[in-house]
């Protein structure tokens, strides 16, 4: 890995030639994405609150979030993005500090988000917009590249429309955002008109019924760059709880039939820091 991982994971975000951010929940997940083909790993803030036994939305605090992202660092070697909520704070300054931290931790980037957590209601616009201007800011003082990414959630949470969102997203690209996103738009059209808005890299989430659109029919829109969010996590999730209703309820454990053959893991894990297999 290049000792600027945020060069390397600018480079990645091409429009209309989009690459898969992988959103991974452990280091073993990111290991096996890794492994698999991915060019890139992203956190997941919902994905990492499963692993601790928390629900999604504000429940992780800043450190717990920087030491998970350590653990997915240091266990690839290709670039990893922070999901990183609101920043951990309301003010800009907090999220300039998230900025710093983030970078000293060895990610490549981060995405920051409008809304005023713990609730489900966003930031006022120019609130949010002076919070990028100061994650920017902090950005492009850091002795290295840092991708960051400016999230308008109020359409996925139902705070503002997409009228709202684009006004929001291009005072994201004044205010310095490297990227935009813009996730769950009502319609592949409104997210088309996002791509449009900007001049700026956009990430889309393949999710729900975005999970239905191809890699070809995002790169048509233009899209950079194409994220998971917590669905893998959550496919994974939809496995335990449809082995263990058929387990507890039936005593049938043909589920498990089903699972992958130990070795295929063990060779996309590699050897442990012993040098063992």
């Amino acid at each position: 890995m290049a000792n600027d991982p945020g060069a390397s994971f600018r480079a990645l975000h091409k429009p209309g030639d989009p690459f898969i951010l992988a959103n991974a929940w452990d280091a073993g997940s990111a290991k096996m994405l890794a492994a698999l083909g991915a060019s890139a790993i992203a956190t997941s803030s919902a994905a990492h609150a499963f692993t601790l036994g928390r629900p999604d939305m504000g429940h992780v605090t800043r450190d717990e979030a920087l030491a998970h992202a350590q653990d997915l660092v240091a266990a690839v070697n290709i670039p990893v993005s922070g999901d990183f909520e609101n920043g951990y704070g309301q003010t800009p300054e907090v999220c300039a500090e998230t900025v710093r931290l983030a970078a000293e931790a060895g990610l490549a980037g981060i995405c920051i988000e409008d809304t005023a957590l713990p609730g489900s209601g966003a930031y006022d616009q120019d609130l949010a917009i002076e919070r990028i201007c100061a994650a920017a800011a902090a950005a492009r003082a850091l002795p290295r590249d840092f991708f960051l990414v400016a999230r308008a959630d109020g359409v996925m949470t139902g705070s503002y429309d997409i009228d709202e969102a684009l006004a929001r997203v291009a005072g994201f690209e004044q205010a310095g955002a490297d990227g935009i996103y813009v996730p769950m738009t009502k319609t592949p059209a409104d997210l088309a008109r996002v791509v449009k808005a900007t001049t700026r890299p956009v990430n889309a989430l393949a999710a729900g019924p975005y999970a239905k659109l191809t890699r070809a029919q995002y790169a048509r829109m233009g899209i950079a760059r194409i994220s998971l969010g917590s669905a893998l996590a959550r496919v994974t999730h939809k496995v335990i709880l449809d082995a263990a209703r058929t387990m507890f309820a039936k005593g049938d454990f043909t589920p498990l039939t089903k699972a992958a053959p130990g070795k295929v893991i063990d060779d996309l894990l590699g050897p442990g820091p012993d040098g063992a297999a």
